[in-house]
């Protein structure tokens, strides 16, 4: 494997989810090194651009880099409770090294692109034991891809995404800024797991262990897929989303402030549900929405597994 990887500069996984607000939390990351290294970043992003110490915000942004690249520093971390806490200063360092980075050219005989020089290439080498096939695929750095990950091109993986072991990310799929992955999960051709860097409260969108997002699915807003959950094709999750669970009769919504949240193993499949409305009736209109038709079991592990033989 080339100590380069491949990448192409691109903001499609910055986007906003500005419906999401996560509650304030205590931060589990309470090492000194990391105490220090919030305070020093919370303090640099507070100063406005004519009394910005750039030396000061490179090597503050230059080590959360590193944790961010190691994954000893994540923007959002799991309780032993199961529940799930956004480190807002954790985004704004990555802000703050978009906003002093300088526009450089990385262009080679290949390809023409051009970035800031706080973002450049992942430093990925045989250590690191991911695969990365040639094609085309994109790892920018400040993204953790732990050993086992395999990446099919050509796909795209953001700043600040921790992706966890034995995950299979196929192409066209996008891991988007400070989305968090779990171990084992496999992303379909063209899943979309949607980013977020502003508002720096905001909830990335998390998915767990174990689950399996179909191809074409979409992901956004801060969603929460819990553990072993599996998203058949085209299934698409946002903020505002209603989901329909016909196991136990319910519909699924967020709670204020909170992101919409799949259950552990449940299965949901594309639905539609029809317009009310006298013009709706008379047309015979429908709109799209998932439903939860069943709930994983012994079958459903079996259609869902991933081939070892590939891995």
């Amino acid at each position: 494997m080339s100590k380069r990887a491949f990448w192409l500069c691109t903001c499609v996984g910055c986007q906003q989810a500005a419906d999401t607000v996560m509650t304030k939390q205590s931060d589990p990351m309470l090492t000194d090194t990391h105490t220090a290294l919030r305070q020093r970043i919370e303090a640099l992003a507070a100063q406005p651009a004519e009394a910005l110490d750039e030396r000061a915000a490179r090597e503050a942004f230059e080590a959360l880099l590193e944790g961010l690249n190691q994954g000893t520093i994540r923007a959002a971390t799991p309780t032993e409770e199961g529940q799930w806490i956004t480190h807002a200063w954790v985004k704004q360092g990555i802000l703050l090294g978009f906003r002093i980075g300088r526009l450089v050219d990385y262009s080679t005989e290949q390809f023409s692109f051009f970035d800031k020089d706080t973002y450049p290439l992942k430093p990925l080498t045989l250590a690191d034991r991911v695969r990365l096939v040639p094609g085309g695929s994109s790892i920018r750095t400040g993204a953790y891809l732990a050993p086992g990950v395999v990446c099919m091109p050509p796909m795209y993986v953001n700043v600040g995404a921790y992706v966890d072991e034995g995950t299979m990310i196929d192409s066209h799929a996008l891991v988007g800024s400070c989305a968090q992955i779990g171990k084992r999960v496999h992303l379909s051709a063209a899943a979309q797991i949607g980013g977020v860097l502003e508002p720096v409260g905001a909830r990335p969108v998390i998915i767990e262990d174990d689950v399996f997002v179909g191809g074409g699915c979409g992901i956004y807003e801060g969603c929460l897929v819990r553990k072993g959950a599996v998203l058949a094709p085209g299934v698409i999750l946002t903020g505002s989303t209603k989901l329909y669970d016909l196991v136990h009769e319910r519909v699924l919504t967020p709670a204020p402030g909170q992101p919409l949240e799949v259950p552990p193993y449940a299965v949901v499949v594309p639905g539609a549900r029809a317009v009310q409305s006298l013009f709706g009736k008379v047309h015979g209109l429908s709109l799209y929405t998932p439903v939860i038709v069943k709930y994983r079991d012994t079958r459903t592990n079996a259609a869902t597994a991933l081939e070892e033989s590939l891995r």
